[in-house]
């Protein structure tokens, strides 16, 4: 049986990483990374991606500052560089796919 909420997830924390991968140096605020998410899932809302965040940052690879006014922004650590790069072992709990380009 496939558990389509671990999958969306684990997918989520994967896009959030790339978004911010690719966003690097600069950070993204949250309104910006909830759109990516809505690109992905439509309905996607703004807490499931606080959430997602939050996980990240337990696991050291992203850093979030949540700013006084309410707003969270997000940017890649050096562990978080190496997961989107390949250069780390992924974890479970992060749906990054295999590495089919190198042999």
């Amino acid at each position: 049986m496939i558990d389509h909420a671990k999958v969306r997830r684990e997918s989520l924390r994967w896009y959030l990483l790339l978004a911010l991968y690719n966003a690097r140096p600069e950070d993204m605020c949250e309104e910006h990374l909830q759109m990516i998410a809505t690109g992905i899932f439509p309905d996607a809302t703004p807490i499931e991606v606080r959430q997602q965040l939050d996980y990240l940052g337990d696991r050291a690879l992203v850093e979030v500052r949540k700013e006084p006014g309410g707003r969270w922004w997000a940017g890649l650590t050096r562990h978080g560089t190496d997961m989107c790069e390949y250069t780390i072992d992924c974890e479970p709990g992060i749906a990054r796919p295999a590495k089919y380009w190198a042999g």
